[in-house]
């Protein structure tokens, strides 16, 4: 009797660790991890009835097509979960989110194409990923960046074309990467992707197998032998212009400032005001040929060649103005505050605020003087708007003088 009554405990204690859906087969390894093994035996869906402490669950090999989001609700201790071999094309989100002790995750020959990359925030002790062999045509820029543990990388044999700069950024732990057999487009929009490869020492099938499928110039070459000439991040300069040439001069103070821009491919030039009252932004030319104003900020006039006038320019406008230069290589901005002054003596005003301005000396001033591109900081241009009677005769070239020395003072030289 009291044997029984031993078996019968023990059967209580171990029913309910070993139970086990009846197509899979349980059993405890040497290590006390339970073993759930359901590969090969053609199931459509993920099997219900698991225990709750199933740390390996092998569903390989089967006919499963979607995996919902409560549908490892059973199994919140797994730490290996292996779905390759299957027919999955849908992955709801939040299927994964929740095994936050997930080491090993294996969906590879699949028929994913969308993946809810959010699920893996959670992941962190994650150290094996495999999704080759599916659809996958893009990655989000940030779908790996919570992965400080992941080793192994498996991407080949899907349909990536191109890869966003960073997306194996914040990965300390990755030693081994997979990528060959994807159909890229060797435009400099991967041209980060050879960089990375010259400097990292994660291990990464060799080029022959990471090939271009395009530009057709480049077509079956590896994408670390992408020409270095061929991309060439942005360099910007701003200018100061008196005037624009062939088009019309408007009635008023006109602030006309130019954006000069190289690269390869030649980049494109794109604008920022940030004034007390609004932020804008303009992406392209917004005056035709013919003069029309294509589009609504029609107070701030943006021409193709990389020119920006501000007809009436006043008090309200004053801010800061960026240029930026954008290719498929990088982007590179430079700033400059502008403000308008109303005094009769910018000069003058200056020297009193600032005792060393006068120690400055003298310099010619010519139409498009650069301002300083270095990053250092963003400068300041002090507009004078000149009353109309003073333009002309003697008072007129002294105030022209005054403007020059307030100008020289501040380290930036502007033609009026």
């Amino acid at each position: 009797m009291r044997t029984l009554l031993c078996c019968l405990v023990l059967a209580a204690l171990l029913g309910p660790c070993l139970a086990c859906p009846s197509p899979c087969s349980c059993s405890t390894k040497k290590n006390g991890r339970l073993l759930a093994e359901c590969a090969y035996k053609d199931l459509q869906d993920v099997p219900k009835g698991l225990s709750s402490n199933v740390t390996i669950l092998t569903l390989s090999a089967n006919r499963i097509g979607w995996v919902g989001q409560g549908s490892f609700a059973e199994v919140p201790e797994v730490q290996s979960l292996w779905l390759g071999y299957n027919q999955i094309g849908v992955v709801e989100p939040g299927a994964f989110a929740l095994l936050v002790h997930l080491k090993n995750l294996d969906l590879s020959h699949n028929k994913i194409a969308d993946f809810p990359w959010q699920d893996l925030r959670n992941l962190s002790g994650l150290q094996i990923l495999k999704m080759n062999n599916n659809r996958l045509a893009g990655l989000s820029r940030d779908a790996f960046h919570s992965l400080k543990d992941l080793r192994s990388l498996w991407l080949n044999d899907n349909e990536l074309t191109t890869l966003a700069e960073g997306t194996f950024d914040n990965l300390p732990s990755l030693s081994q990467l997979q990528i060959f057999n994807n159909p890229f487009n060797c435009s400099c929009k991967v041209f980060w992707l050879k960089k990375w490869t010259e400097r990292t020492s994660v291990s990464i099938t060799k080029g022959g197998s990471t090939l271009c499928v395009a530009p057709a110039r480049l077509k079956g070459r590896a994408v670390t032998d992408i020409p270095d000439h061929h991309c060439v991040a942005p360099s910007v300069q701003l200018t100061y212009l008196s005037n624009l040439d062939n088009t019309v001069m408007y009635d008023g103070l006109t602030l006309t400032l130019h954006c000069s821009v190289a690269g390869s491919p030649p980049p494109e030039i794109r604008w920022k005001i940030q004034t007390s009252s609004r932020r804008i932004e303009i992406n392209g030319p917004n005056v035709a040929r013919d003069g029309n104003v294509k589009q609504s900020q029609e107070h701030f006039l943006v021409f193709k060649n990389g020119t920006m006038a501000i007809p009436n320019f006043s008090k309200e406008d004053e801010g800061t103005y960026t240029c930026l230069a954008v290719n498929d290589v990088g982007t590179r901005d430079v700033s400059v505050n502008v403000a308008l002054a109303g005094s009769e003596n910018p000069a003058e005003d200056l020297l009193r605020d600032d005792p060393h301005a006068g120690h400055l000396g003298g310099r010619s001033c010519y139409k498009g003087d650069e301002m300083d591109p270095s990053g250092v900081g963003e400068k300041l241009v002090i507009v004078y708007h000149m009353p109309r009677g003073s333009k002309s005769g003697a008072g007129g070239a002294l105030q022209q003088v005054h403007l020059g020395t307030l100008l020289l003072a501040l380290g930036i030289v502007l033609c009026w």
